[in-house]
């Protein structure tokens, strides 16, 4: 009998592998920018072009539309970030009707947004303070604070535990490349320094930081040439990485240099990622397909698990 139950939980398992090898995102516009994701493997997904949040349960394969286009004063939703142990859900919010997608009222506004991780409700948004803004990604410092990329500026945003206004708490024009993009992927490290990429140059960053305060910026030399870096999460010591060229990498920081591990390729315009005990999870925005005169994208939109190594 305990055999028998044994081989019905182990063939019970391998089919719900199988079945969370990728998951499909309903809509033709899904076009997903970031993902997270809770301990028991529930994953949230944001929507570039359509807006809302999609949830996906655990071992599902299907992901349904949690949080409607336009709640709570949303517009095209960005990085997501859960906070589990304060049952919240981060999510950053930008409208680009200017650009052709409109979700919700065209008020030019960029904010993070806090829904309840438990049933979705909004609980409050704050406007980024200044323009040129758009709120990119999101981490959850050693402090509780909430700090936010803004890629049209160089800036990192702070928002304090409880607070209810964002502060911009680093700033430095060289974050700003010249040629296009900004900041975007943001994690902290073991070390409790604050880590950040840039999307266009592919550029990684360290921001020493000392009681809450930054105190320097430091140039981080990969063991390759990146491109077009995006997402970034932690990963035991190490991070996990989105390339523009459809790579998720494995980072790991000695000193200044990081020495880069490609642990997948071939997405077309990966954007998130987030790791659910020894899997990835990669959101693939195929973001080449947003313009009227580009090729149509290949639908389903879908996430991706990928085997990642064991945590160092």
């Amino acid at each position: 009998m305990m055999l028998r139950l044994l081989a019905a939980i182990l063939s019970l398992s391998a089919t719900l592998c199988a079945a969370a090898q990728s998951v499909a995102l309903p809509g033709e516009r899904a076009f997903p920018e970031s993902l997270s994701s809770t301990q028991d493997g529930t994953l949230f997904v944001s929507s570039l072009a359509s807006g809302g949040i999609y949830r996906v349960m655990p071992h599902s394969a299907e992901a349904k539309l949690w949080i409607e286009p336009g709640t709570f004063g949303t517009h095209s939703t960005f990085g997501v970030l859960v906070e589990e142990k304060a049952g919240i859900l981060w999510v950053c919010s930008n409208d680009l009707s200017a650009r052709g997608m409109t979700v919700g009222n065209t008020d030019g506004v960029s904010a993070l947004f806090a829904f309840d991780l438990k049933t979705g409700a909004g609980k409050f948004s704050v406007p980024f303070p200044s323009k040129p803004s758009t709120c990119n990604d999101i981490a959850i410092g050693p402090d509780g604070a909430a700090y936010v990329t803004n890629t049209a500026a160089p800036q990192i945003l702070r928002l304090a535990k409880g607070a209810r206004e964002l502060e911009v708490w680093f700033t430095e024009p060289s974050l700003q490349p010249e040629k296009g993009g900004g900041l975007d992927g943001i994690a902290f490290g073991p070390d409790g320094n604050l880590y950040v990429n840039t999307v266009g140059p592919g550029e990684l960053y360290r921001i020493d930081v000392k009681k809450g305060k930054a105190t320097k910026l430091t140039k981080l030399t990969p063991s390759r040439p990146l491109f077009r870096t995006d997402g970034m999460r932690r990963y035991g010591k190490n991070f996990l990485l989105i390339e523009g060229q459809g790579r998720l990498d494995l980072m790991s920081v000695h000193g200044d240099s990081v020495s880069v591990e490609t642990l997948k390729e071939g997405y077309s315009v990966p954007t998130g990622v987030t790791p659910v005990g020894k899997t990835a999870w990669v959101s693939e925005g195929q973001f080449g397909s947003l313009a009227d005169s580009a090729p149509k994208p290949n639908l389903p939109f879908r996430v991706y698990s990928v085997e990642l190594p064991a945590a160092q």
